[in-house]
C-alpha cells in the first residue's frame, strides 16, 4: 500500500505542534547538506523550515510524501544505500584509487557521513517494508523469484502550476532501491521525467522495469558467487606474454608493448599510463597497432589502435 494521505496524517498528528522535531531528523541524517561530491553542479537540498518562504500549514504533511522539498537523485540514493548498508551512510565514491602500474598514486578512502541513521529495530522494519513493496506492494510487478529486490516506487506531479497542466499532465516517475535483499551489494535509483501518460507514468510502470533490467543485467553478467575448480590454472601463452611485457615495462617504460589481443579498454589504459596519446577505431579487442612492439616511444606520442 502506498498512501500519501496516510503518511501525511501520521506526520501531521505527531509533529504538527512541533515541526522542528521532525526537521531535526532531516538534519540528523544530513539530508539538508550536499554530499560535497568531486564533480561540478551538485544541487543543494531545499528543506523548508518554519518562517521560510516555502513554509505553510501544508508544508509538513507534504514533506511526508516527498513534496515541498528538493533532493538530487544521488542524495536520495545515498539515504537508500544507508538502509541497505545496515544504517551506515557513506559518501558516494567514483574512484577507489589511481594507479600507475602497481604503484598507488592516490587513494580515496571510504568516508562515513553517518555511522548509524537509526536503531536496528527501526532499520529492520524499514528494510522489511521496502522488501514487501516489491514482493506484494506497489512494485509487485517487478517481483522475481530468481533474485530479490527492495525499494520504493515514486510518482510526482511536475509543472502542475502551469495553466495547461490539466490538459497536458506531466509527471516524474522514479524507483529507488537495492539488491539482493539478503546481502545487499548494489543500490540504484532510476528517475524518468515526463513519461508518456498514454503508456503509463507510475513508478512501477515506467522506472521500475528499468531498475529490474539493470538488476537482471548485473545478476547475469557479474554473479555474486562463482565456482572454479582450482586457483592454479595457468595458460602458457598468457603467462609468456605477461612476463615478456612486464619485464620490458619494468626495464624500459619507453618501449612499445604488444597490445594485440587485449580488450580495447585494457590496452588504452595501459598505453595512456605510459604517457602515450591513444586513438582507436571500432570496439572489442585490439587487432592492430600503429607502433610495432619493441619500438621506442616518447611521451605524448600518438598511437592508433584498430579494434574489432
Amino acid at each position: 500500500m502506498s498512501s500519501n494521505i496516510g503518511l501525511a496524517t501520521i506526520i501531521d498528528e505527531n509533529y504538527a505542534d512541533n515541526p522542528e522535531r521532525f526537521l531535526k531528523y532531516i538534519d540528523k541524517w544530513s539530508l539538508n547538506k550536499t554530499l560535497n561530491l568531486p564533480i561540478i553542479g551538485e544541487g543543494k537540498p531545499v528543506i523548508p523550515k518554519p518562517g521560510d518562504k516555502l513554509w505553510s500549514k501544508n508544508a509538513l504533511p507534504s514533506m511526508a510524501y516527498g513534496y515541498n522539498l528538493r533532493l538530487t537523485p544521488l542524495q536520495i540514493l545515498t539515504f537508500y544505500n544507508a538502509i541497505a548498508n545496515n544504517g551506515v551512510m557513506v559518501k558516494p565514491r567514483f574512484l577507489k584509487s589511481v594507479r600507475e602500474f602497481e604503484d598507488v598514486v592516490e587513494a580515496f578512502d571510504k568516508e562515513v557521513i553517518k555511522s548509524k541513521i537509526c536503531s536496528d529495530k527501526t532499520l529492520g522494519e524499514i528494510q522489511e517494508i521496502l522488501k514487501n513493496a516489491v514482493e506484494r506492494g506497489t512494485g509487485k510487478r517487478l517481483y522475481s523469484p530468481h533474485f530479490s529486490m527492495a525499494g520504493k516506487t515514486g510518482t510526482a506531479q511536475t509543472e502542475y502550476w502551469m495553466e495547461d497542466w490539466k490538459e497536458n499532465k506531466r509527471y516524474v516517475s522514479s524507483f529507488a532501491g537495492y539488491f539482493p535483499v539478503e546481502n545487499p551489494k548494489y543500490s540504484c535509483i532510476v528517475v524518468i521525467h515526463k513519461p508518456s501518460t498514454q503508456k503509463g507514468y507510475y513508478g512501477a510502470d515506467v522506472s521500475g522495469p528499468v531498475f529490474k533490467s539493470i538488476a537482471q543485467k548485473i545478476f547475469t553478467d557479474t554473479p555474486l558467487i562463482d565456482e572454479i575448480e582450482s586457483l592454479e590454472v595457468q595458460h602458457a601463452s598468457v603467462k609468456n606474454q605477461f612476463e615478456s611485457y612486464y619485464n620490458t615495462a619494468q626495464t624500459y617504460r619507453t618501449i612499445m608493448p604488444n597490445v594485440v589481443g587485449l580488450p580495447a579498454m585494457d590496452a588504452i589504459a595501459l598505453l595512456e599510463n605510459m604517457g602515450l596519446k591513444v586513438s582507436f577505431k571500432g570496439s572489442g579487442v585490439v587487432k592492430k597497432q600503429s607502433v610495432a612492439k619493441g619500438q621506442k616511444v616518447k611521451k605524448n606520442q600518438n598511437v592508433v589502435l584498430e579494434i574489432s
